[in-house]
Order: structure tokens, then C-alpha cells, then sequence
């Protein structure tokens, strides 16, 4: 199994370098051929939310969308995959960063009872704690 890089989750769902985004495509392809799987860790969901939102400016819906249609496909083997699917839900319902989130279930999974942060907004939600 090899793992992948933000840049080619981002090359796969933006497709704006054409020659890279077609070296995925070959990539995804011989992978769903061999019945082969891409290991994709949490870290490069983090950064990928990180980038679709700052870089390319996407939506929440399409970055919530994207990461739950990549869930779906069987050539990709997600690290914490229950984590991410809680983080979807969750995220569906409340107007916490997304990034924030994705770090709260990261750690509510791990027994934390909440996340210490500076952040009022992220405060709010009950995986989090202000910090005093």
C-alpha cells in the first residue's frame, strides 16, 4: 500500500493542473485495477479542508461534500475513517471551523473530554473549552 499527499487529493477534486491531474487519474486507475488501496492519513484531511478553503475558496457544503464522496470510494483506505464520518455530521449542523472540528473528534476519539482553545467561536461547541 502507498499513501498519498494532500496535493493529490487536491489535483484529483480541483483538476487544475491538467498533467498532474491526469497522473492521478492513471494513479486511482491502476490502484482500482490491481485492487490495490491508497492509504490517505488524517493529517491530509486537515490540510486538505486548510487549502480548499483558503487556496481555492470552496464552499463548506462542496469541502463537506468532496470528503464524504472520497469516503465512498474503495481504492482509498482513510485513517479514522469513523472519526471523519462523525466530523461530517457534525460539521452539517453547526458553523464550527471545519478545521477546528476535524481536531475535536480527532481528540474526543482518543478520550478527551474537551479541547482547550483561545478560539470563542469553537468555544461555543461542546467538544471545546475556552481557555482561562
Amino acid at each position: 500500500m502507498k499513501g498519498i499527499d494532500t496535493n493529490i487529493l487536491v489535483r484529483f477534486l480541483i483538476g487544475d493542473d491538467k498533467v498532474q491531474a491526469e497522473i492521478v487519474y492513471k494513479i486511482f486507475k491502476k490502484a482500482e485495477s490491481l485492487k490495490d488501496e491508497l492509504f490517505v492519513p488524517l493529517l491530509v484531511i486537515l490540510e486538505l479542508i486548510w487549502v480548499l478553503e483558503s487556496v481555492y475558496e470552496i464552499s463548506r457544503k462542496e469541502i463537506l461534500d468532496s470528503i464524504y464522496d472520497l469516503l465512498l470510494m474503495p481504492i482509498l483506505q482513510f485513517e479514522h475513517q469513523s472519526i471523519l464520518q462523525q466530523f461530517i455530521q457534525d460539521a452539517k449542523v453547526n458553523s464550527c471551523d471545519l478545521s477546528d472540528l476535524l481536531i475535536a473528534h480527532s481528540a474526543e476519539n482518543k478520550g478527551c473530554c474537551s479541547v482547550l482553545t483561545f478560539d470563542k467561536k469553537a468555544s461555543k461547541h461542546t467538544l471545546f473549552e475556552l481557555a482561562k
